[in-house]
């Protein structure tokens, strides 16, 4: 339960109104809450009592909340109904940037501009109106927005974390879709070609001979061609819960997505154990894929330990799923309490299994990021690439430099930041 100011009682209050439009914000925000859980939640309150507000908080928490992604909607909604009437007017200047009041200028923490949607209802604050001093008439405000980025644009930039229930819809439209191209690897096998560049003795011979020792026609052949597989490691401790849930949502689409270029696409999430997921990621739904991987995944938002997760891969399911040429996306920000050693040696040893191993971490939306942390400088030196996984700007310019077949990142710019 996140720690706020005491929860005030009310001298005559009406609890189960208040808690049926509570119910009412939370569904507005996504969850799937119906009358059933909100005549539970009333009775809970009344056998529970309402004096104590860890109680009243974890009581409501129990009936409404039946997924780990809803803790963070439920917390900012439940601050913003029940605790700080001074939050919503912060909210209110957020959702309409223009008008900036006393609130303090930050940006919106998970889920509060969510919170802020549902208990608005679509409704924004009417600007200030200026006027001149010591004059009575409204002074016209002309703004030049020739310049201004479009809704598509910044939507295309903005933080998933950062979105509204909105946005996160319509980034959800344009991530499905969006591809994931990857060049074919040439191997060392021939195939005919009639316009091949290689000759294919052979060939040649074993025609010849059909002919009597003839030689009439020379064979040719070329180089075959094969596609990679796709191995995708995400994330999915408290710290990455919503960046999860839209790269998920991501790879959902490549899996789906015929004549995409993966061989196989293989999904595992981690937190504090590992997670295959692969065969709920060929649900052609997304939403239902993405609930049946959410309920198998029991240590959604729970703690991290990479190392270990790692080190479970290596061990179970490198030899399944890492066939020669296989590109991993590891999606995680790095942030491991565990031995920074045994999470080396795993980063090692799964650097040597594949032929691409590409990191996403979204602590790389920050300007001033340095790898300080023990688990980000013990893993940097162990991928080929690493890269921002933020937004749907960042996954677009993965795209392109998966396409090209060569993929750098900021690796080089970040390990001169390395602690000595």
């Amino acid at each position: 339960m996140p720690e706020y100011a005491p929860l005030d009682l009310p001298d005559t209050p009406r609890l189960a109104g208040n808690i049926t439009y509570f119910a009412r914000a939370l569904r507005k925000a996504g969850l799937p809450i119906g009358p059933g859980r909100v005549i539970d939640a009333i009775e809970a309150v009344s056998a529970a009592g309402f004096t104590d507000k860890r109680d009243f908080y974890w009581t409501l928490h129990a009936c409404f909340v039946s997924r780990p992604e809803h803790r963070a909607t439920f917390a900012q909604v439940f601050r913003l109904y029940w605790r700080d009437p001074r939050y919503l007017e912060h909210m209110m200047s957020v959702m309409l940037p223009s008008i900036r009041g006393v609130q303090e200028e930050r940006a919106a923490k998970a889920a509060e501009k969510r919170a802020a949607e549902a208990l608005l209802d679509g409704t924004q604050p009417d600007p200030p109106e200026a006027r001149s001093e010591g004059s009575d008439e409204e002074t016209r405000i002309d703004i030049d927005a020739s310049l201004t980025m479009s809704a598509e644009e910044k939507l295309r930039t903005l933080d998933f974390e950062q979105m509204s229930t909105a946005e996160v819809a319509a980034a959800k439209r344009l991530l499905s879709q969006m591809t994931l191209p990857v060049p074919p690897l040439v191997t060392r096998r021939l195939a005919a070609a009639r316009s091949g560049t290689r000759i294919d003795r052979a060939a040649t011979l074993r025609s010849a001979i059909r002919r009597g020792g003839d030689l009439q026609d020379i064979a040719r052949a070329t180089r075959r061609t094969r596609w990679s597989n796709l191995v995708v490691l995400c994330d999915i401790s408290g710290s990455m819960s919503q960046y999860s849930r839209l790269v998920l949502h991501f790879v959902h689409s490549v899996a789906n997505q015929k004549g995409a270029g993966w061989a196989k696409v293989h999904a595992f999430t981690f937190g504090t154990r590992l997670t295959n997921i692969t065969r709920h990621l060929a649900t052609r739904d997304v939403d239902t894929a993405l609930s049946a991987a959410g309920a198998e995944a029991q240590d959604w938002e729970g703690g991290t330990r990479i190392g270990a997760c790692l080190d479970r891969f290596n061990r179970d399911w490198s030899r399944r799923v890492l066939g020669q040429g296989a590109v991993v996306l590891l999606i995680t920000d790095g942030l491991d309490r565990d031995d920074t050693g045994d999470l080396a040696r795993a980063m090692e040893r799964l650097h040597l299994s594949c032929k691409h191993l590409i990191w996403l971490n979204p602590l790389l939306r920050w300007d001033g990021f340095a790898p300080k942390a023990r688990g980000i400088a013990a893993m940097l030196p162990h991928v080929d690439a690493f890269r921002a996984g933020h937004s749907i700007a960042s996954l677009e310019d993965l795209a392109k430099a998966l396409s090209k077949g060569s993929d750098s990142g900021l690796k080089a710019q970040m390990m001169t930041q390395l602690p000595k």
